[in-house]
């Protein structure tokens, strides 16, 4: 069990629910508001109000339903992506998620000296001191902040948090109750009216976010709470949907009690309609110190997280950050940097380019967290049992509306922080190659799109328009001679489909059951490697004749029936040839094609030519070869390689059979040059054979069709011959295909 698992948890729902509602309850709310209200009118403010929603709603019941499937530990959002998308990606968005969180408590510590404007005035003409720097109340107030975090920890965040959230209170209650002459003038509520600014919907929209993106950061105390499964989706979804009527009404409130010229060029208009003016300042400085509060909680916690899962590169570096007291494990360490982080941005003074980059970041955030939503719903995980379950359509809003917007408010800013974000991960791959990948979630959702597909494809109408190769091979010289392997691949890489089995002879035992485990995962290395699209499996069966027939019944990977065979033997020792030979009639009476490789000793990286044999007695064949060494030309090892067509006719028929091909060549049915056809004329007392060992000597590949009736009259003598050439491939087509 780890640390952060260890401290007696202690909080309930209330916590999760005062930390989100006073962290949407703000600094914007405050300052910002009514800006909104004055630039793009009561309708425009429902507008964003609405639009807002449509991501904070979906992420808040996301999280509500992945909190009650699983234990949200401590680190909070973090902890719910990274258990969802992997440690790598997950660490990723991390890493973003706290350094938002870590300059959130300089902006809403920048944002409470704001709240000291009316003490300055006051300063300035009753005792002339004048205070022009803002700095001057920030930076001694977050350095206080942070003492009393270090010294008291999360217990006084809380007691502190409940003051707050009761001045907050107090504050909007006088707010509603406060009224103005311009109200009382008795003029007539127009809906539509706004001042002309050059600020546009969505800048607007993008100033006035922030104020929904409060409703997780309860969620951030996760490892701090008695039942997270509880306390985060009652506690999240109340706050989000209590944010979002309040601010109904605040706009409304703003919309009746002030014109839109006073809205826009007073940041603090609300302390002009409420019942007492200075309860506005308390309230926005108790609204942006409890954010500032909730920040501070919130985001050394995530940096623990973080280092408790080790993903920095240094190891002394994570034992620092994941370091907490003894009693209730404090992230002390975690907390230092933090206010270091924070400190530096508030001595800049002014962070609203950075505040861009801090919703920007926000925005990913929820939309990962509405995306493993959506996904789980596909997924059809047995251990996904949420006790809160969000719909399926609501995730995928969120995601969508969370990709929409974080381009519609700021392109630049969103490609800015996703790039950030990539780096990020491509340097935590660099250092943790061991929690690369994706987690359990996408393999769920591809299993079942991969099941839907097939069992659509299987109902589909069987009479297929094209054909294209979906071959097995079976062979028990896997590791002894790859060339079935290379020719799988090769066949595999764009147009076909395959699937290699590697023979086992015996009975399936716990023996045989573990050298079929060691020998696959062999395979799957081997095929890793190099880069093939073969699907690869063992099969252990006490007899070849037995894998022949079991093979000959398995589904093809392209969810469709296997089309071919491919056997393989040796041309220098061809003791498989006589087990192919034995075979060869169950495997013809299946309706399989049937490929037959003789493999030789000769390989070379780059591959030049593919030699095809067409013989007047097999033009059954010869479109089946032709097809397959078109598919072969598709793998880039045979990128600088021409097909070469040989045929052999009397003399009779050369004229006719040259007219046949270069009409296909001219149709681009046959992707050769004219150039490359031979057509050689039968000579009498010279066997095919003989003219196949002179003319494809240094081909790279040899194709030769054969019939199943010369296999009954020769059996292994058929392929037996071609010593001065190459690879040879044997084809045998059950029907004539057809070049399209």
């Amino acid at each position: 069990m780890s640390e952060l698992q260890k401290p007696k948890s202690k909080f309930g729902t209330l916590p999760v629910f005062f930390t989100a509602v006073s962290t949407i309850l703000g600094a914007v709310m405050f300052l910002r508001f009514g800006y909104a209200v004055g630039s793009v009118g009561f309708l425009g403010t429902l507008a964003i109000v609405f639009i807002g929603h449509l991501v904070t709603v979906p992420t808040s019941m996301s999280i509500a339903e992945i909190a009650t499937n699983q234990k949200v530990e401590g680190g909070g959002e973090y902890y719910i992506i990274s258990r969802s998308f992997g440690i790598n990606i997950g660490a990723a968005i991390g890493v973003a998620l706290y350094l938002s969180q870590a300059i959130s408590v300089a902006f809403y510590v920048i944002a409470f000296a704001e709240a000291f404007d009316p003490v300055l005035a006051w300063l300035a003409d009753a005792h002339g001191i004048y205070i022009t720097d803002k700095r001057m109340i920030s930076v001694p107030a977050i350095l206080l902040l942070s003492i009393l975090m270090l010294t008291k920890g999360a217990d006084l965040g809380m007691k502190a948090l409940y003051g707050v959230v009761f001045t907050l209170f107090v504050s909007l209650v006088m707010f509603f109750m406060g009224s103005t002459d311009y109200q009382m003038q008795g003029e007539s509520f127009d809906m539509l009216a706004h001042v002309t600014t050059n600020d546009d919907f969505f800048m607007v929209f993008a100033i006035i976010f922030p104020a929904f993106t409060g409703m997780t950061a309860g969620v951030g105390l996760s490892g701090d709470l008695k039942d997270p499964k509880k306390a985060i989706p009652l506690g999240t979804v109340s706050a989000t949907l209590i944010g979002m009527v309040i601010y109904l009404f605040i706009a409304y409130k703003l919309a009746t009690n002030a014109s839109p010229e006073d809205l826009v060029s007073d940041s603090l208009v609300m302390s002009k309609i409420a019942l007492w003016g200075p309860i506005i300042p308390i309230g926005l400085a108790a609204a942006t110190i409890s954010s500032a509060l909730g920040s501070i909680m919130v985001a050394p916690r995530t940096l623990q997280a973080l280092a408790m899962d080790k993903i920095f590169p240094s190891g002394g570096l994570n034992a620092f950050l994941s370091k907490g007291k003894k009693k209730n494990n404090e992230p002390v360490n975690s907390t230092l940097v933090t206010v270091g982080i924070a400190l530096f941005f508030v001595a800049m003074g002014d962070i609203n380019s950075v505040a861009k980059v801090i919703s920007m970041f926000f925005m990913v955030t929820y939309g990962a967290i509405c995306t493993i939503s959506f996904f789980q719903h596909f997924a059809a995980d047995p251990s996904y049992r949420p006790a809160f379950r969000s719909k399926w359509f609501i995730s995928l809003l969120g995601a969508v509306m969370c990709l929409f917007l974080v381009f519609k408010m700021d392109a630049a800013y969103a490609f800015f922080s996703l790039a950030i974000m990539v780096l990020i991960y491509l340097g935590l791959s660099r250092f943790n190659k061991e929690k690369a990948g994706m987690a359990n979630i996408f393999q769920g959702v591809i299993f079942q799109l991969i099941r839907q597909i097939q069992v659509f494809i299987q109902k589909a109408d069987k009479d297929d328009q094209t054909w294209r190769p979906s071959v097995i091979c079976i062979s028990g010289d896997a590791f002894e001679r790859p060339a079935a392997f290379e020719l799988m691949r090769w066949i595999s890489h764009r147009y076909g489909f395959g699937t290699y089995l590697h023979f086992i002879k015996g009975y399936f035992s716990k023996e045989t059951s573990e050298q079929s485990r060691s020998e696959l995962e062999r395979l799957i290395r081997v095929a890793d490697i190099s880069d093939s699209n073969v699907y690869v499996d063992t099969m252990v069966s006490p007899s070849y004749t037995s894998a022949i027939a079991q093979c000959l019944q398995l589904p093809s990977v392209s969810g469709k029936e296997n089309n071919m065979i491919l056997f393989e033997f040796s041309k220098a020792n061809p003791v498989n040839l006589g087990l192919i030979m034995e075979n060869y009639s169950m495997v013809r009476t299946s309706g399989f094609d049937t490929c037959i490789l003789a493999s030789s000793d000769r390989g070379l990286e780059v591959k030049t030519e593919i030699h095809i044999w067409i013989t007047p007695s097999d033009f059954n064949n010869s479109n089946l070869m032709i097809l397959l060494g078109y598919v072969i030309l598709g793998h880039p090892q045979w990128k600088k390689a021409e097909i070469k067509i040989s045929t052999i006719v009397n003399k009779s028929d050369m004229e006719e059979e040259k007219d046949e091909l270069l009409e296909l060549i001219k149709s681009g049915r046959l992707p050769i040059s004219a150039n490359n056809i031979n057509i050689i004329e039968r000579e009498e007392g010279r066997s095919i054979k003989e003219s196949i060992n002179e003319y494809s000597r240094d081909a790279d590949l040899t194709i030769v069709g054969f019939r199943s009736e010369a296999v009954k009259q020769r059996g292994e003598e058929l392929f037996m011959g071609f010593e001065d050439v190459g690879d040879v491939l044997f084809v045998n087509s059950t029907h004539s295909k057809e070049i399209k």
